[in-house]
C-alpha cells in the first residue's frame, strides 16, 4: 500500500468533531510518512473553537506541522483548489453530520465545504470520515444522499457506543488509508461495520 501513496495529492479537512481529532492526527502523519502531500483544510469551527482537546490554534498549529504547510481556513484561499488542479483526493476527517448535510445539499459557505466543492469540479474522489451522534436519526438522509452522489466514498463507520448513543456513527479512523486507495480506484468500502462490543 506504501508505494501507492508517493506523490499522491491529497486535501485533508478537518471539521468540528474534536474528540476525534487525535484519530484524525494519526492518520494525517501516516499518510504523510507513507509518501502522500497534504493540503491542510479545517472549517473556520474547527480552527478557532477551543475545547478539552484543545485549543483551535493548537489543533490548526499541529495540523500546520503534520501537513508542512500553512492550514486552509477561508473560502478564498480553497477556491483555487479545483482550478488549480491541486488535489488527486478530498478527504474530510472528520466529517461532521452539519458539513455532510451542507455537502448533500450543495451548500458552500465555509473553507471545507468550498474545498471540496472546488476539487469536485474535477471529478475526483472526497472521502469523508462521518462522526457525528445522531448519524443514525437526522443525518442519516443526509449520508443517504451522499451514498447515491457520484464521487462521494466513505471511511468504514460503525456505532461507536450503541448502549449510550444508539445513533452515533463514527468512522474507524484506523482505515483512512485503505479507504483512500480503494476510493482512488473507485471502490467503496463496507460503508458500515456491525459492532459487536457491547461495553
Amino acid at each position: 500500500m506504501t508505494d501507492f501513496f508517493k506523490g499522491l495529492k491529497a486535501g485533508y479537512a478537518l471539521t468540528g468533531s474534536f474528540c476525534t481529532f487525535d484519530r484524525s492526527f494519526r492518520q494525517a502523519e501516516l499518510l504523510r510518512e507513507m509518501g502522500a502531500e497534504l493540503i491542510p483544510v479545517m472549517s473556520e469551527t474547527a480552527a478557532s473553537v477551543s475545547t478539552r482537546f484543545g485549543t483551535g490554534e493548537e489543533n490548526k498549529k499541529r495540523l500546520a506541522e503534520i501537513c508542512g504547510r500553512s492550514v486552509i481556513t477561508s473560502i478564498e484561499e480553497a477556491e483555487p483548489i479545483g482550478p488549480k488542479d491541486m488535489t488527486d483526493i478530498m478527504i474530510v476527517a472528520p466529517c461532521t453530520s452539519n458539513t455532510a448535510a451542507k455537502l448533500a445539499s450543495s451548500i458552500t459557505d465555509g473553507a471545507v465545504t468550498m474545498a471540496v466543492k472546488s476539487h469536485l469540479r474535477r471529478g475526483k474522489p472526497v472521502l469523508l470520515a462521518i462522526a457525528s451522534n445522531d448519524s443514525l436519526m437526522g443525518s442519516a438522509k443526509n449520508i443517504g444522499e451522499l451514498f447515491n452522489r457520484k464521487n462521494y466514498y466513505f471511511v468504514p463507520m460503525l456505532q461507536d457506543d450503541c448502549i449510550n448513543k444508539p445513533a452515533s456513527l463514527v468512522a474507524e479512523f484506523s482505515m483512512l488509508p485503505q479507504a483512500v486507495e480503494a476510493a482512488m480506484n473507485g471502490i467503496q468500502l463496507r460503508p458500515i461495520i456491525y459492532h459487536s462490543d457491547l461495553k
